[in-house]
């Protein structure tokens, strides 16, 4: 059964060319890895909530917009043993190090998915 990885980030707008070039240099590890799909999006639409929305979620400030992103693997298995990889291959380390938004900040978690049309 497939697995997805999701992640939602605050990325300065300043620094949206940083993110995709660093997007684009993680992709092709992540597949190395095992990862069948990687997505990435910008905000385009993300209307403000009264309780909560996905700007509160990541405590985004006023110049920095929304990143929705998820990798899918073919199970959690796999993912799992991506995600060991990745804990000690240098190249991830390095780009870890050259993260243009507050990682802090940044919410994440895996998924079964339920529908998959």
């Amino acid at each position: 059964m497939k697995y997805v990885d999701g992640f939602v980030v605050a990325v300065p707008e300043s620094e949206k060319e940083a993110y995709c070039q660093l997007a684009a240099k993680a992709a092709p590890i992540f597949k190395e890895f095992g990862a069948t799909r990687i997505v990435e999006c910008w905000a385009d639409d993300v209307p403000d909530g009264k309780l909560t929305d996905f700007r509160m979620a990541v405590k985004a400030e006023d110049h920095e917009a929304v990143v929705f992103s998820w990798i899918e693997y073919p199970s959690k298995e796999v993912r799992d043993a991506a995600n060991q990889k990745m804990m000690v291959d240098p190249r991830m380390r390095e780009l870890g190090n050259a993260m243009p938004f507050d990682g802090k900040r940044m919410i994440y978690g895996g998924f079964v998915p339920v529908l998959d049309e």
